[in-house]
């Protein structure tokens, strides 16, 4: 004879979400760093974000100096945080197919600037 037990349901299912990955509606997480020197970037996790697929996705803006600003935009999005604004937020954005720029408005023509790919 079976016996369920707890620990053996809690198995189940650390076995299942290993198997089907993340569920369906979970929203990726991004970092987007401007400061405290003149660098700015975005990551997924550890690497530096160079290409992603569309979809929605929350990014934890970290604005590390109040001479800077983290303005990301591309198709139907256009964000940023105020040049004086020091400390982080987190917006949920939808990302679709094109090329998005994030920069430091007052430093881009400095080369405070990157870019992304969002694919299909």
């Amino acid at each position: 004879m079976f016996r369920l037990t707890f620990s053996s349901l809690m198995a189940a299912a650390v076995a299942a979400t290993a198997f089907l990955g993340p569920a369906q509606g979970s929203t990726a997480r991004l970092t987007g760093e401007v400061g405290p020197g003149f660098s700015i970037e975005v990551k997924k996790g550890s690497r530096d974000l160079k290409t992603i697929k569309a979809g929605t996705y929350k990014i934890k803006v970290e604005d590390k100096a109040s001479i800077h600003n983290f303005h990301l935009f591309g198709p139907g999005l256009n964000k940023k945080t105020g040049v004086p604004f020091k400390g982080e937020t987190t917006w949920t954005v939808k990302l679709k197919p094109g090329k998005y720029t994030y920069q430091c408005d007052p430093h881009a023509a400095s080369g405070m600037k990157g870019t992304f790919k969002v694919t299909k």
